[in-house]
């Protein structure tokens, strides 16, 4: 049986255009998304070698380490943070004491992280000198760079420090400028640089201002302590502001600005790492700090600190890293054992005189160090008896 077939009319000149017209706006719509996303492209791409330049300036190789799998999110880590008192205030040295010290420990499995301040004016051994040598831990930085400093901070409280950064003045001021300002609460009522703080009230500070509120030592009834407190305080509120600014546009203004004034030996692999994989950390802080007692060595004022409070602060950070608590053992202690036994007093109120005795390193030093000279001894009188019953010594 013959099919019919069915009529079809055909298409007139409008409907010819709307079809055309169906089929060019797809194509019109994907130019645009595919302009739109090789713009994007071209701008993140911009923006990430402009950040990563930035941050290859602040990259210090001469303290370069190993961190290839070291920030995968699940290990701790911990990073000396240092302020320099050069860059503002009219200050000009190339390379001035660190007057902040800070210990940053990050804990993933926490959550959080805990930040160590260590007094300026702590008696602490120069690790890696020439020879023996106790100085405030501040001078570490000016006599031996940032090495030093994480050495002899190490060597303090028993825990390993691989990474540090230092930051001057103009720098802090620069970060909190980029970022806003930031709001805190003072924790005292003073007036310093130009500025007044009123205890409790919140205060927007801008990059002056900040420095300012966190320099003042002089009217603070706890001294150094109290500006520790008030530096942690700023540090924390800059932190969370700064993971609060969303905008990628002003990050490598940011790095840029600061690159000059900032030095680390973390490299930008390794800071991405950190930003992606421990961003959750920076929500969550606690805060503590070594207490010492006032003390003068050789005429200058020093702040000493009691065995049991080392060893207090060392299995802190160690318990935040993971490690196994150990007894501490140092020239500190062994110099607060010397002291003790000389009359020295952790339990007085009154600033006591403090001595420095020799130190080798080990903690029973004066047997070891005799065991080795008579070993030494020995070995010359027996090589020199053995020479003397040789024919060619006749």
């Amino acid at each position: 049986m013959e099919k019919k077939r069915q009529y079809r009319p055909k298409s007139t000149r409008v409907q010819n255009h709307k079809y055309r017209k169906h089929q060019i706006w797809p194509w019109i719509v994907g130019l645009v998304v595919l302009a739109a996303v090789g713009a994007a492209i071209a701008y993140f791409t911009s923006v990430y070698f402009k950040t990563k330049n930035a941050v290859d300036k602040t990259y210090d190789p001469h303290t370069a380490v190993k961190t290839t799998g070291e920030f995968n999110g699940k290990k701790c880590f911990a990073v000396l943070l240092m302020g320099t008192d050069t860059g503002a205030l009219d200050r000009t040295e190339k390379r001035g004491r660190t007057d902040t010290m800070i210990l940053a420990v990050v804990n993933p499995a926490k959550k959080r992280y805990t930040l160590i301040s260590i007094p300026r004016d702590t008696m602490a051994q120069m690790i890696d000198a020439d020879s023996f040598q106790t100085e405030k831990i501040n001078a570490a930085y000016e006599l031996g760079g940032a090495k030093m400093s994480m050495d002899s901070v190490s060597k303090l409280i028993n825990v390993p420090i691989k990474y540090y950064a230092v930051v001057n003045m103009g720098g802090i001021m620069k970060m909190i400028r980029y970022v806003g300002g930031i709001n805190i609460r003072p924790t005292l009522s003073f007036e310093y640089g130009g500025y007044i703080f009123k205890k409790g009230k919140l205060t927007h500070m801008g990059g002056a201002g900040a420095l300012a509120y966190s320099r003042m030592r002089y009217d603070d009834p706890r001294g150094d302590y109290g500006r520790q407190e008030r530096q942690r305080q700023v540090i924390t509120t800059l932190i969370k502001k700064a993971i609060s600014v969303s905008s990628l546009s002003n990050l490598d203004s940011i790095l840029t600005s600061v690159s000059s004034n900032v030095r680390t030996n973390l490299p930008f692999s390794a800071l991405q790492q950190i930003a992606t994989n421990y961003r959750g950390c920076a929500k969550t802080s606690s805060s503590d700090y070594l207490h010492g007692y006032n003390a003068m060595i050789d005429d200058a004022s020093y702040q000493v600190q009691p065995t049991s409070e080392l060893q207090r602060i060392s299995d802190k950070v160690r318990t935040e890293l993971g490690l196994e608590k150990e007894t501490i053992s140092n020239n500190e202690t062994y110099q607060n054992e010397r002291n003790i036994a000389h009359g020295f007093s952790f339990k007085s109120d009154k600033t006591q005189d403090y001595h420095i005795y020799d130190y080798t390193g080990d903690d029973d030093n004066w047997w070891r160090l005799f065991m080795r000279r008579w070993l030494v001894i020995s070995l010359v009188i027996f090589w020199l008896r053995w020479l003397s019953e040789k024919s060619f010594w006749k």
